[in-house]
């Protein structure tokens, strides 16, 4: 004799089975859950780990995969027409405990009808999580489930949820091209341009701040001497680079009150170009004008074959091979030498 505890709700069947740790629910095997508690948990884990706009996702395109399960057992059985199967479905949820669910407006042909929704599981568990909206897994449940009752794809639109102060969750839903497949995809790409604009914004920011450490460090001015500014040219001049470097040395030259202006072209070797010579003869001249003199050292052969080229004249301006010697020379035009 089958002793296991077992009772009919509704027409509904449950059993268990305390031996093997089983619970049926129309012949099925089911599971418990406390739905303010334990389910709430389970869903704030979801938000967690995926983020709540991709959490919505999930819970709508498992509601909808769901509803499809549910819409083709009810689709299978014999004499069960949409309507009734309809009802059935609403009953079975009710003593399931997903909460009342009533269908309004139901037209098979054009595949269309209302839900509304009270007092679901869904909607506890939105209100021990403090939700402000109404979550997507119950009305895209339906949607999948009428997506298989009329054989066609159904889509649905809150018109309002209880959470927000309504008796109940109304639904619409209609025949549609929309689907949870193009939302997964929407949202894939929406995180992936979220990706590429979060990457770009860090570009730009290690961009901002690897120039302003180029400005910082390239072509520093350096007093060496009383009266004496060295100023080494390193790496490509740009316009914006080759203003910067000109305003810099223009505006600090009376600070250092210097006499002397060397400009070391050692470091411009590869990168000497006629836009470099060319700066260097209106550094020079600027100079000149606010009472600084200007020695050129440094100066390579292939240095002086892109000079002659341009047809610059630099030869008002005292060349040196080497920046010792460029110092030296300023310092014996003031009477002065390193012993």
């Amino acid at each position: 004799m089958d002793k296991r505890p077992s009772l009919t709700v509704g027409g509904l069947h449950f059993e268990w089975d305390l031996e093997k740790g089983k619970f049926s629910f129309e012949g099925q095997d089911a599971v418990l859950f406390w739905t303010a508690s334990a389910m709430k948990m389970f869903f704030d884990s979801i938000e967690e780990i995926a983020g709540k706009e991709a959490a919505e996702v999930v819970l709508e395109s498992t509601g909808f995969r769901q509803g499809l399960v549910v819409g083709e057992y009810f689709t299978g059985m014999e004499q069960v027409d949409v309507e009734k199967a309809a009802i059935l479905i609403t009953n079975t949820y009710a003593s399931a405990g997903w909460g009342i669910a009533e269908i309004h407006g139901l037209n098979e042909e054009e595949g269309t009808l209302e839900v509304h929704l009270r007092d679901s599981w869904e909607h506890k568990i939105n209100v021990a999580q403090n939700k402000k909206r109404g979550g997507r897994f119950l009305p895209a449940h339906y949607a999948g489930i009428f997506t298989n009752l009329f054989g066609r794809q159904i889509w649905y639109e809150v018109d309002h949820h209880q959470i927000e102060g309504h008796e109940e969750s109304v639904i619409r839903y209609f025949p549609s091209d929309e689907s949870i497949e193009e939302n997964i995809h929407r949202l894939a790409r929406a995180k992936e341009a979220e990706k590429i604009s979060q990457l770009e914004q860090l570009v730009d920011e290690k961009t901002a701040e690897l120039s302003e450490l180029i400005s910082e460090i390239s072509s520093p001015l350096i007093p060496v001497l009383e009266g004496i500014v060295v100023v080494p040219l390193l790496g490509t001049y740009d316009e914006n680079r080759a203003e910067e470097l000109t305003l810099k040395t223009l505006q600090n030259l009376p600070t250092y009150k210097a006499k002397y202006l060397v400009l070391d072209l050692t470091g411009l070797n590869n990168n000497f170009t006629r836009h470099t010579a060319s700066l260097i003869g209106k550094l020079g001249a600027a100079a000149s004008l606010i009472g600084t003199d200007t020695i050129l050292v440094g100066i390579s052969p292939q240095m002086s074959m892109v000079i002659t080229e341009t047809g610059l004249n630099l030869s008002k301006f005292n060349c040196f091979q080497t920046l010792q010697h460029g110092i030296h020379y300023a310092l014996a035009q003031n009477g002065r030498s390193i012993i």
